[in-house]
């Protein structure tokens, strides 16, 4: 028997299946006969290149055959690698050792690739080293095969302390719930960080031209989804016609930009361009892969009809709402602008004269004032109506009649009649003052028309200009005619109860809806806007505001209420607003600063402050109504087209 069949019968037993991935990668070494060695204190292992039996399970050996046995009283020698120690050795591609010296064959095939995934030897219960998880410590010699120099194959380990190993906490866990909320909060703070460093996105897109419909009364438009329709001008023609009505009647740029816009949108148009001017619109419509069509309309006309622009807004309205065809609204339009006003010529001239007449009582006039006034403003509506027959300029129309209300109350007051000539002039020019025009200036200029605003302002500015020349001549004139020097600086309030004042006020509200031509469902909820906007107006000036800044807060009150009341009536807030807020136009001050410039010659400075307050608290109390207007918006959310027509439903 050769040596390398000297082996007993328990060496010969096929070691335990290991389900090692690198089972049948690592070559089996076998050393040739002629440089074999005899056995002598050591036993081979068998190169079949498995996994050894698990460590702890040492098998059993018997002695060879012609070996010297143990001595008794002789010292141990040390044992030998176990099993699994030596296929560890294998699988690092090692040569097993085959005698005492240790000497052994090496393989020269290249290593294989080193295993993707670990291999832990079971270990009995009890010798894990204190895991008590039936598995070898990492790093313990158990766990590596070996066998400790003062312990005999085949016994089992004692326990040993573990080594100590960086832990991690269980809230830091991969995969547990503070984990993925602590990744959570780092995601969301990174986000808002990338918020704030970085620009807008996209930063150079162009707006869509239907977002201007935002917060105006016709947002959210039911658009027709048919596609655009195949008669486009027709459409286009309706839009234009729609803006200049609507420009003539006073509406502001705004409100015709997101009237054009909405109209065109529910037809169908979507690539639409609008450009407004003072007196002009101009429309562009460029469909891809099509011919653009380009129209264009001027407005050379301007009157007082609210009451046909309450009308054209409620058209607009059914038009977004999805109720009215192209050719039923073009008739609507058509019957609109040719229908009478409602209230007749001389319903005007009668309710014109009322109103110079009840706010010059409740300004501080006596009842002799207020019949002067009243006799100078007929005289002046007299006056405008033939002038306009004659095609004279508004510039000259205005300074005849703001010379003409100046000579009445003059003439009065040299024949010693009771009055206050300052009182009369005042309440006779607020019908001559470009109230709505203001209005309408810095509503545009407040909302990115600069033009427009422009245009109107140079407007407004030149009839302010008209009136205060025909007030300055007429003033010289008396003068040099020998009409003795006026007070002008004595004013003492309303010469009636406070109740009696009120009604007054109110008289005058309705009058101006009528000289405006108001809708007749919006006259009482305008006098109840401005009487409100009164009541605004004392409690300002008992709290010591201030004589700028109190007609501003009575017109942003105002202008919030009637934005309110007019969308829920139906129509546009400057229907409610410009009537309300006329009796809180300083008047007497522009006749006090003209009779400083015009007369007295050591009060120019004062006449030229005086000029200058009246066009602040002008511009302060249009700002008002513009900021009362935009403030009101949130509260009014629910009035727009599409709103209205889900509650009908």
């Amino acid at each position: 028997m050769s040596p390398l069949e000297n082996t007993s019968d328990a060496d010969r037993q096929e070691p335990a299946q290991n389900p090692d991935p690198m089972v049948g990668l690592i070559p089996v070494i076998r050393p040739p006969e002629a440089r074999q060695r005899p056995a002598a204190a050591g036993k081979t292992a068998p190169a079949t290149g498995k996994t050894a039996p698990a460590a702890g399970k040492t098998a059993a050996k018997t002695p060879v055959d012609g070996a010297p046995a143990r001595v008794p009283g002789l010292p141990r020698k040390a044992p030998k690698a176990s099993k699994a120690s030596k296929a560890s050795k294998a699988s690092k591609g090692t040569a097993l050792p085959t005698g005492p010296a240790g000497g052994g064959l090496r393989s020269t095939r290249p290593k294989p690739p080193p295993p993707t995934t670990s291999v832990m030897q079971t270990l009995p219960k009890g010798t894990s080293g204190g895991l008590g998880s039936g598995r070898a410590a990492p790093g313990s010699d158990a766990g590596r095969g070996k066998v400790r120099p003062d312990q005999s194959a085949g016994t089992a380990l004692p326990p040993r302390k573990p080594r100590a190993r960086k832990t991690v906490p269980a809230s830091h866990q991969p995969g547990s719930a503070a984990a993925l909320r602590q990744d959570r909060s780092s995601a969301a703070a990174r986000r808002m960080l990338r918020r704030l460093v970085q620009g807008e996105t996209p930063p150079t897109q162009a707006m869509s031209i239907v977002e201007r419909l935002a917060g105006s009364p016709y947002a959210n438009p039911l658009v027709r989804s048919a596609g655009p329709d195949a008669s486009a001008r027709k459409t286009l023609d309706l839009a234009l016609g729609l803006a200049e009505t609507m420009f003539r009647y006073g509406a502001g740029a705004l409100e015709v930009e997101t009237a054009i816009i909405a109209v065109t949108a529910a037809f169908g148009l979507e690539n639409i361009e609008v450009d407004i001017t003072n007196q002009s619109v101009l429309l562009n419509y460029s469909p891809k892969d099509q011919t653009p069509i380009t129209v264009m309309r001027v407005v050379r006309s301007w009157t007082n009809n609210y009451a046909g622009l309450g009308l054209v807004h409620q058209l607009v309205t059914d038009i977004i709402d999805g109720g009215v065809s192209r050719a039923e609204a073009s008739n609507r339009l058509n019957e609109i602008t040719h229908q009478p006003k409602p209230f007749p010529r001389w319903a005007v001239t009668f309710s014109a004269g009322v109103f110079a007449a009840a706010i010059v009582g409740f300004i501080g006039g006596g009842p002799l004032a207020s019949m002067v006034a009243f006799i100078s403003t007929f005289l002046v509506s007299l006056l405008q109506r033939l002038l306009g027959r004659w095609r004279v300029p508004d510039f000259f129309s205005t300074a005849a009649a703001g010379f003409l209300v100046t000579a009445v109350a003059m003439l009065f007051w040299s024949f010693d009649v009771p009055i206050s000539p300052g009182i009369v002039v005042a309440g006779g020019i607020l019908l001559l003052l470009p109230t709505g025009r203001l209005v309408s200036a810095v509503q545009d200029a407040i909302n990115g028309f600069p033009v427009t605003a422009s245009g109107r302002f140079l407007s407004a500015f030149l009839t302010f200009a008209a009136l205060v020349a025909g007030i300055a001549v007429a003033l010289v004139a008396g003068a040099l005619l020998g009409v003795p020097r006026l007070d002008v600086t004595k004013v003492d309030g309303s010469q009636y109860p406070f109740a009696v004042t009120m009604v007054l006020l109110a008289v005058a509200l309705a009058t101006i809806c009528v000289v405006e031509q108001s809708p007749m469902n919006l006259v009482l909820p305008t006098v109840l806007t401005g009487a409100a906007g009164f009541l605004v107006f004392e409690l300002s000036e008992i709290l010591g505001i201030g004589p700028r800044l109190t007609p501003a807060i009575a017109a942003i009150f105002i202008g919030m209420v009637a934005r309110i009341v007019a969308l829920r009536m139906g129509a546009p807030q400057l229907i409610v607003a410009v009537p309300a807020v006329l009796f809180l136009f300083p008047g007497l001050s522009i006749f006090r600063a003209m009779y400083g410039l015009s007369i007295g010659s050591d009060d120019v400075t004062n006449g030229a402050v005086g000029i200058f307050n009246a066009l602040t608290v002008i511009l302060a109390i249009a700002g008002g109504v513009v900021f009362g207007d935009n403030l009101a918006r949130p509260m009014t959310r629910n009035l727009s087209g599409n709103d209205r027509r889900n509650r009908r439903r």
